[in-house]
This record gives structure tokens, sequence and C-alpha cells, in this order.
């Protein structure tokens, strides 16, 4: 049966958050919003920040994740008009790829039919992107911690942001492919290094939720994947060591090369000591978010 426009919105996110490599994440409120309803052919049209670099063919990776889902099921894919309206910065560790992801999974429960809730959502999404982080991000909303159980399930839960803290995201002007940003990681950890960063991700969840200022910035160092890739992002090491009033530290938001800056409410200037880091590199940077986005994806 044919069905009238919907709109699905989705949060970027960003992973890690220093020591929570591959388990942390949060939603940042820049979005994704595809508008979608039946149509005789697959029709797809994207505006918005980097559109250039989103197919508007079969290769859509939105509608090739409805593919797969639908695959999945057991079904057919109905041909829809998909509007793509792009806030999210492409290849920039700001979640761009998870929260379309999500979109396609999104799309293909309404076009199907298939009453899917937002856990079995995440679940899908999770099992197709490989980790359930981002995508645990931009479901849940806020800050989430995630995981995949021995039963392959994707687990999450999430937690507020204190009131007196919030996150900023600067953005510099050059990319870096996650597949790279991978390649520099080693196989295997030390106990010493696994136990440093397995602290602090406990630290960093409880200050997160209860406001615990003087564990900061002791909370988001990280021994596990920030130091390898120190050369592949000009100025993260000073970046990640920057202290000033009312800076909680700052972290790598994903893969890179995007930073994101934890402060405390009225301190938003600190934001500018990253790009001045950025500057000294020779990279222009912006401010490109300066809110956790409190909700997952919304459909309307």
């Amino acid at each position: 049966m044919p069905f009238a426009r919907k709109t699905v919105r989705v949060p970027a996110s960003s992973a890690n958050l220093g020591p929570g490599f591959d388990a942390l994440a949060l939603a940042l409120s820049l979005y994704l919003e595809c508008r979608f309803r039946s149509a005789h052919s697959l029709a797809i049209s994207a505006s918005g920040r980097d559109a250039g670099s989103i197919s508007t063919g079969e290769d859509n990776f939105i509608w090739q994740t409805a593919l797969r889902v639908a695959a999945d099921a057991g079904a057919a894919m109905r041909p829809i008009d998909l509007e793509i309206a792009n806030e999210i910065p492409i290849g920039k560790g700001l979640g761009s790829s998870a929260a379309a992801l999500t979109a396609g999974v999104i799309i293909a429960n309404e076009v199907l039919g298939l009453g899917w809730d937002a856990h079995r959502v995440l679940d899908e999404a999770a099992q197709i992107e490989g980790h359930p982080d981002n995508v645990a991000a931009c479901v849940l909303g806020s800050i989430v911690a995630s995981a995949i159980d021995s039963e392959g399930v994707a687990r999450a839960v999430r937690l507020e942001l204190d009131p007196h803290y919030n996150v900023a995201v600067v953005v510099p002007d050059f990319m870096l492919p996650t597949s790279e940003a991978r390649r520099v990681l080693p196989q295997t950890y030390s106990r010493e290094d696994t136990v440093f960063n397995v602290q602090r991700s406990a630290l960093l969840i409880v200050a997160l939720a209860t406001g615990a200022r003087d564990v900061f910035p002791t909370a988001l160092e990280d021994r596990l994947h920030q130091p390898y890739r120190y050369d592949l992002v000009p100025g993260l090491e000073e970046i990640t060591k920057l202290r000033a009033p009312g800076l909680l530290g700052c972290a790598l938001s994903g893969a890179g090369p995007s930073i994101l800056v934890f402060h405390e409410r009225g301190f938003e200037g600190v934001c500018q000591l990253v790009r001045d880091v950025f500057a000294r590199r020779g990279h222009k940077s912006e401010i490109v978010c300066s809110a956790v986005s409190t909700r997952g994806y919304t459909l309307a």
C-alpha cells in the first residue's frame, strides 16, 4: 500500500569520548533529516552540508541499508522518493555514516511495516555497522554505553549529562578516513594500558552523570587509540593536554579529526584554544556544534 510522506531525523554522534574506546558515545545536536514517501521509481535528492558527497543514485548508503534490512527480513523494498537534508560533516568523525545507516533501517521498518521498536532498530543497525556505539547514540540520544552481548544482541544504556557540563565540537579543514585511523592501532595492548583505560572509562561515566569536577581531566585520558593517532591529526597531542579554567578536557571525536571539547557551562570560549592549536599547525577550523542532543531519532 502507498504511504504518505514521513520524516526521520537522526542526530550526529561521537564515539570513544577519550578512554571509552568502542564503548562510549554521545549524540550531538547536528542532524540528518530524510523525508520519504511512496514512488513509482527510486528518486533521491540531497541538500545541506557536504551534499556533493552524498550519492543520489542506487548506491546511496541510506537506500542500500534499507535494501539490506529488507533482504534480512525476507521482503522486497518498494521504491521511494527520498529527500535528504544533511547538517553532519562527512568524514570528520561525527557519525555521518551511522546516522545514514540508522535512517536506512528506520525507513525500511516503515516502508515494510515491520513494527520494530527502538531497541530492535538499534540491534539491526548495530549488526550492520559491526559495533553499537555510534548507532546507540543515534537511537537513544544523550550519552550511551553499549556492547554486543554473548548472543550477538546489542545492549545499550543511556545516561544524562550533568547540567553543569556541556560539549562542543571543533572541526578542522581536513579529513581522516576511518580506515587509516584504524590501521595505525596495535593488534594487542598491555595489561597496564588496558587497566589504565578501564579505570578512566569508569571515572568518566560517573563524572559526566554526577558532575564530579575534580576527576577531570584525568577521566578523559587514554592510551588505547589517541596516542597512536597523534601523527594523523596535527596538534592532537597538544589539544589533549590543554588546561584552562572551565575546560574539563578534550578528546578525539571517533576516529577524528574533529575534537570534542568538554567544558563547564559558561566557558564556551575554551573552544578557541583548540582552534588556536589547529591554526598554529596551518589548519582552519570551525565550531559546528555546542550541545548534546538529548533525543535520539524522531519519526513524524
